[in-house]
């Protein structure tokens, strides 16, 4: 159980670290229509995610409130959401599309202020990972270590082609190749430390589990919508970001529903 666990916390990491490793055996930078349709395509993942691996057995742990079983997930939602809100204007960063930087101001280099922005994105994905393996270790109703494996692979996948959308655009700003994978890695870091954080302070965690799991959905849904869909819409019209989400949603909801 420990060891699927383990690989389970690490596999979202591995995504990223493949994604990243793009840059050292592409010569030019990803184009505008890739980037829509891999950003889509993350968006949908993490939507679906959310519902169906997070608030969805964050209700079903909280059946004991009979018709206020929502309850859980609603605060949990919101106080991921909040949280997201706080990180997003106590931390500088820069998105990629973005004229100038947000939070606090700083002398911080452009490379950096992206990967700091990377990192807030990547924060909530290695919570909802660790939270859903707590989840399971606990004996959360709703929770299998096949749905968790779900997540975690949805986040893998979703996480390949983030990888390469950070590494690329460095080298293409002028950074050495190897230099630019290895901080397409470290923005990927983020993920496993905060799913191994979660778990082992589950067990002081498991009465507020459904707080946990929508804790996480609220804050992978703030990124969605603050980040990740404007980057899809960003530029020209096109419907290549609607069309790569729906997919990315679709496969998402097949593998929680297949696996779970």
């Amino acid at each position: 159980m420990i060891t699927s666990v383990v690989l389970g916390i690490l596999i979202p990491f591995l995504g990223t670290s493949l994604g990243s490793a793009a840059v050292l055996f592409m010569k030019n930078e990803l184009s505008d229509h890739v980037q829509r349709f891999m950003t889509g395509f993350a968006a949908g993942v993490m939507v679906a995610a959310s519902i169906w691996s997070l608030i969805i057995p964050a209700i079903e742990d909280g059946a004991a409130l009979g018709r206020l079983s929502f309850l859980p997930a609603l605060v949990g939602f919101w106080l991921g959401i909040l949280f997201l809100l706080f990180l997003d204007h106590a931390t500088p960063h820069l998105h990629r599309f973005a004229s100038a930087p947000e939070g606090p101001s700083s002398h911080l280099r452009n490379t950096t202020l992206m990967l700091l922005a990377v990192t807030i994105h990547n924060i909530p994905e290695g919570m909802a990972v660790g939270v859903v393996y707590a989840g399971y270790l606990a004996g959360s109703e709703g929770i299998a270590a096949s749905a968790a494996l779900a997540l975690s692979l949805g986040i893998a996948i979703q996480n390949f082609p983030e990888g390469a959308i950070i590494s690329m655009p460095l080298h293409a700003g002028g950074m050495k190749k190897g230099k630019s994978f290895l901080l397409g890695l470290l923005s990927g870091a983020v993920e496993p430390a905060g799913a191994l954080l979660v778990l082992l302070l589950s067990r002081y965690m498991i009465p507020a589990m459904p707080y946990l799991l929508s804790f996480a959905a609220g804050a992978m849904m703030y990124v969605v919508v603050e980040e990740l869909i404007p980057e899809m819409s960003e530029g020209e019209h096109s419907n290549i970001g609607v069309l790569s989400f729906a997919f990315g949603f679709t496969l998402m909801m097949a593998l929680d529903v297949a696996l779970g």
